[in-house]
């Protein structure tokens, strides 16, 4: 018989976000140039999802890199230790003409599922954004 027969539901709501990503890591998350976006609660967390946007820096910045955004599940301890992390998902993200009539492209990684406590969501760039931009990864989830 399950030890859990009720369902579970977040008590509240919990939306983290990164840094301005401008650093690249093609192959593994570090504590350099990875970003971590979300912290699971005491009690763990739900993550509903994460979205990626390009962001301007200086508003004049015509174009953006193509890159990968790579989403990495971290349990709690050394992220420079690679049997830490592993590689959850990942997204490519097009280059970008940013205009004063066109709205950037929002691009978005489904997660729904459950994060042990202090268990830890981070994401790496296989290409740096070009100067005077960067991407922002939003999570979106709730803590138990």
């Amino acid at each position: 018989m399950p030890a859990n027969t009720q369902p579970i539901f977040s008590i509240q709501g919990e939306t983290q976000w990164s840094t301005l990503m401008t650093a690249n890591n093609a192959t593994h998350v570090s504590g350099s140039t990875s970003y971590m976006v979300f912290s699971a609660g005491t009690n763990g967390s739900f993550v509903q999802k994460i979205r990626f946007r390009h962001f301007a820096i200086v508003v004049s910045t015509s174009n953006t890199n193509a890159t990968v955004a790579r989403v990495w599940i971290n349990n709690g301890d050394d992220v420079t230790v690679p049997s830490n992390s592993t590689l959850f998902d990942e997204i490519t993200i097009a280059t970008f003409t940013y205009s004063a009539s066109a709205a950037l492209t929002n691009y978005e990684i489904p997660l729904n599922f459950a994060l042990p406590p202090n268990y830890r969501l981070y994401v790496t760039l296989g290409v740096a954004p070009v100067a005077n931009t960067a991407i922002q990864a939003t999570v979106i989830g709730g803590d138990y």
